[in-house]
């Protein structure tokens, strides 16, 4: 099951948290009980309840997990990337305040067990928990689901995160170069051609791009938006090699 657009915020009249298999079903994960609440569980409220086990190992696991998904995605996404790009932005897309807006999106701070004082004093909210828990909850999707599914759900999660940093990484998207490409040749805009297909849970969205009459550019993404901007960086360098393609796209070949 496809990780569902974030709900409109409602304010909680209870501290006690929402039903953890919600949250299971919200992911489209089998987790089993036991494990879903220890990953839900901060150690303000182990330490009010006799010592329970906390989210901290589960955290640390899906600290390794994340930077692991994330670093491959950005790999295969981004070929023209150096080291140093690819390294500024893992360490952006799994900071700490990334990962409490990842969390946030599926409200996981509804979802968390809390000591009567954090619970009090807004830890539903706070970034450090919600990173926290975050990494937690996934560390638990890797151990019941696995390596690949825990991907799908990281990819499906992050996907804003990554798409948002296409087109705030030096200059203008692909999209938006090719549209203005468009105005100064004196041609039509741009046309998008998008197909997706794959099961819900992990969909794969084909985009062509049709430019002055012709097929020029397509891509392959995880989202709409991911597959047109691929589509458009391939159409750039077809209709002006010159021109920097934005980041993550090589140079076109000398013709």
């Amino acid at each position: 099951m496809k990780v569902p657009a974030r709900r409109s915020r409602v304010v909680r009249t209870s501290d006690r948290p929402a039903d953890p298999q919600a949250l299971a079903d919200r992911l489209g994960c089998e987790i089993p009980d036991d494990l879903l609440r220890c990953a839900l569980t901060h150690r303000s409220y182990a330490f009010e309840n006799g010592g329970l086990p906390t989210n901290e190992r589960l955290e640390f696991l899906g600290d390794s997990v994340v930077g692991f998904c994330i670093t491959r995605e950005i790999f295969a996404r981004y070929p023209g990337l150096s080291e140093g790009e690819l390294s500024r932005l893992r360490a952006a897309t799994v900071s700490a305040r990334a990962l409490a807006g990842v969390a946030r999106s599926i409200e996981l701070g509804d979802y968390l067990y809390l000591g009567a004082g954090e619970g009090a004093s807004g830890g539903r909210d706070k970034d450090s928990i919600l990173a926290d828990a975050c990494e937690a909850v996934i560390g638990a999707v890797f151990l019941a689901c696995g390596l690949e599914r825990v991907a799908e759900v990281i990819d499906q999660l992050f996907a804003p995160l990554l798409d948002e940093g296409d087109s705030n990484r030096g200059g203008l998207d692909a999209k938006t170069s090719l549209q203005e490409l468009a105005a100064t040749l004196g041609v039509a805009q741009p046309e998008y051609r998008v197909q997706w297909e794959g099961p819900d849970q992990a969909p794969h969205f084909v985009a062509e791009v049709w430019f002055a009459g012709r097929c020029l550019g397509r891509g392959e993404g995880r989202t709409k938006k991911t597959a047109e901007q691929l589509a458009a960086r391939e159409a750039l360098q077809q209709v002006a090699p010159g021109v920097p393609p934005g980041p993550g796209v090589p140079p076109a070949p000398a013709g």
